[in-house]
């Protein structure tokens, strides 16, 4: 019996070593999402012997599952969360964030709508529901309709922490799960306002904030006021030379800078 446990014991250490070197699970943010994917089919181009895996359940489904074992790099548009960081302290993990790209959220309405910009205030006053009217910002006699993100986003949190100063968002807030969702939304809405990733603006506009456009130069100098990193989070740093290790480190290479700007994100690097 003893010989058959260790047998067994050894088989199973066998096939997580081989998923390991042949299979790459990625999980989480819908807004690190199409720059994991654009990572995936590239770095399975050049290594056809590694499958690569992306899912995009949201930021807090990648902390998940990172947590419970069942993927390999969490994509977050926000970072772990203290209590994150202890849950998987206390399964013996050891989170580690690699920023692969900058994104600022944008706040993007229909391209009929005459409105150019708006103040921070004025857009948590539109997403609180003190202001309802496009009239009141600017724009023609129209109603407002918000578009807001499901609370389990990066995107959500981190646009509720930099715009909403701790107050609640109206009952009113239309809610989608993903910034593609909201760009549809706004695209064939006129009165819609949502925030996305700066990498979703097509066929919608972006408008400025506090004056200052959302593009690489004010981004990148911290400028325009709804900014973040985004992240692959491993458990532990992957050692040197293995394909997941291969794989994280692909946004400091060339071909992983030019599709960080291809999507519409900025690179932490440049050549």
């Amino acid at each position: 019996m003893r010989k058959l446990i260790l047998g067994l014991a050894a088989a199973a250490l066998l096939t997580v070593q081989a998923n390991a070197e042949t299979k790459i699970v990625c999980e989480g943010s819908s807004t690190v999402g199409p720059l994991a994917k654009a990572f995936a089919e590239y770095f399975m181009k050049n290594n056809p012997d590694v499958s690569v895996s992306v899912s995009e359940s949201g930021s807090g489904n990648g902390a998940k599952a990172i947590i419970n074992g069942t993927c390999d790099v969490a994509d977050m548009s926000r970072g772990m969360k203290a209590k994150e960081f202890k849950a998987c302290a206390d399964k013996g993990i050891m989170p580690t964030p690699h920023v692969v790209a900058l994104d600022g959220i944008a706040v993007v309405v229909h391209k009929s709508n005459p409105v150019k910009g708006l103040s921070l205030e004025q857009i948590r006053d539109i997403y609180t529901g003190k202001i309802k009217n496009w009239k009141d910002v600017g724009g023609v006699d129209m109603p407002i309709v918000v578009i807001t993100r499901d609370t389990n986003s990066g995107t959500f949190e981190t646009f509720e922490n930099l715009v909403m100063s701790k107050q609640k968002m109206s009952d009113s807030c239309e809610v989608v799960g993903s910034n593609g969702q909201a760009k549809s939304r706004v695209e064939s809405t006129p009165s819609a306002v949502a925030f996305v990733g700066l990498g979703f603006v097509e066929g919608v506009k972006a408008i400025d904030v506090n004056g200052i456009e959302a593009n690489l130069e004010t981004i990148q100098a911290g400028t325009y006021p709804i900014a973040r990193p985004l992240f692959m989070y491993t458990n532990g740093s992957p050692k040197m030379g293995t394909p997941l290790y291969r794989f994280i480190t692909l946004y400091l290479t060339e071909p992983g800078q030019e599709m960080v700007e291809e999507i519409g994100f900025i690179p932490v690097t440049s050549y």
